[in-house]
């Protein structure tokens, strides 16, 4: 009887995640057809990069003020307005790709409109998690959150690869319209949303003042804003191993489209264990300590066999032992927000941790490009056969980018060991610690 309501419980939410799911899964090949395009186009790591950059740019500079007004509006309206218009610029690409007037630069315009439409949606996403799924579930929803993104991960190279080969880039367009309608239909007639009781709604303070309630909450909470400040560090490592990660594997020897397709599933497929292992795991007693733990693990391997490895089969062991660990990092993360934000002000919160924790990600990946393009590129050619650089990590194109998954190694590891010390930090697993 306990399982049945349980299930019951959690039928909106499994609605709302399944059908997202697959919109996510058109946007995603979109994307990954639209990263191998442009960088056909320019040969430049940078020119990559900089779609990441548009994309994030807004969203962390606006962010924050945005989920001031979101905690005010209907949160199902901001879904559906927001996928609307993100599929609006999916349909602009289409149409621009069959007159052949395609250029990179309205890519670069493209992403800046949809990341300032994300700025309000996707704290109207989590917030919505928050209103279907009952707190003893927030572990469960986080894990088949990080299932289906892994699930994206494997299928997106392997349906963009066979849609580009069937009819090229526009038919991977048409098709991730498709997914669009399918989620829009299923918010817009088959999902309820409950409202914020009126009582914990704020009224008559403007949206500045809101939106500095959300950063004044995480001052005070000194736990959360250490572990928002160390994801932030993180995630400028990680947006550089993004922005090098497709320049190396397309121009190095043993690489090509294909093995940047191989190496997206298997990082897909350690995403989609490590999923089942967080929606199934118990409760840890230090949530803290497995965030930490994880991504400690994860920065110590897959940079440095990426770096060191010489063709598919080591660059995808890399890439398993780098990502298996990230959904449970994911899932504990969520639940140790949602357990210490009051409902009525996640909206704004979440927001100002949006900006505080991802406006590292355009820098990381603008520094990617620049460091790929400019610095170890460049660096690597200059060096003679005797060099313990090309002994380390080979010759020839794409060795740049592999010097700096070294580098890129190292800071990642010295952050997490850093990080263990925190003093706010440790407190705070230990407040949590009963999961």
């Amino acid at each position: 009887m306990q399982q049945q309501t349980s299930r019951a419980s959690m039928r909106p939410f499994l609605l709302l995640w399944s059908t997202q799911s697959l919109s996510q899964l058109g946007s995603a090949m979109t994307s990954f057809a639209l990263i191998i395009w442009a960088y056909g186009q320019t040969g430049s790591a940078l020119s990559t990069a900089l779609l990441t950059v548009c994309s994030y740019a807004p969203y962390v500079c606006l962010s924050v003020f945005a989920g001031a007004l979101c905690d005010r509006w209907d949160k199902k309206t901001v879904m559906l307005a927001s996928d609307s218009f993100a599929a609006l610029c999916t349909a602009a690409v289409l149409v621009l790709s069959f007159g052949g007037g395609l250029r990179v630069w309205h890519l670069y315009a493209i992403n800046m409109l949809t990341g300032l439409m994300n700025t309000v949606q996707q704290p109207a996403s989590d917030v919505a998690v928050s209103l279907l799924v009952p707190p003893q579930y927030y572990q469960k929803a986080g894990g088949l959150r990080y299932f289906s993104n892994s699930l994206t991960g494997i299928l997106t190279p392997v349906l963009a690869a066979a849609l580009l080969g069937f009819g090229g880039l526009p038919v991977v367009l048409v098709a991730d319209l498709a997914t669009f309608f399918v989620a829009f239909a299923t918010l817009l007639w088959g999902i309820r949303l409950p409202g914020v009781p009126a009582k914990n709604k704020k009224s008559g303070a403007g949206v500045l003042a809101e939106a500095a309630e959300g950063l004044r909450y995480l001052k005070q909470k000194r736990g959360i804003l250490h572990l928002i400040l160390f994801l932030a560090l993180i995630n400028f490592t990680a947006s550089m191993y993004n922005a090098a990660l497709t320049p190396m594997l397309l121009s190095r020897q043993g690489g090509g489209q294909q093995v940047l397709g191989l190496v997206n599933a298997v990082t897909g497929a350690a995403t989609l264990v490590g999923s089942l292992l967080a929606s199934t795991l118990p409760a840890p007693k230090n949530r803290v300590r497995v965030v930490l733990n994880t991504l400690l693990f994860s920065m110590g391997t897959e940079n440095f066999i990426l770096a060191l490895g010489r063709g598919a089969p080591a660059w995808c062991v890399g890439a398993a032992l780098g990502w298996v660990g990230i959904p449970l990092m994911g899932a504990n993360l969520d639940v140790l927000l949602r357990g210490n934000v009051p409902l009525e002000i996640q909206g704004r919160v979440f927001a100002a941790r949006n900006t505080l924790q991802f406006f590292t990600i355009p820098l990381g990946n603008l520094a990617g490009g620049v460091l790929v393009d400019r610095v170890f590129e460049p660096l690597m050619a200059a060096q003679s056969a005797a060099s313990p650089f090309v002994t380390l990590v080979g010759a020839g194109k794409g060795s740049g980018a592999a010097l700096l998954f070294l580098v890129l190694g190292a800071v990642g590891l010295l952050t997490c060991v850093l990080f263990r010390f925190d003093k706010p930090l440790r407190a705070l697993g230990q407040q949590d610690g009963r999961g």
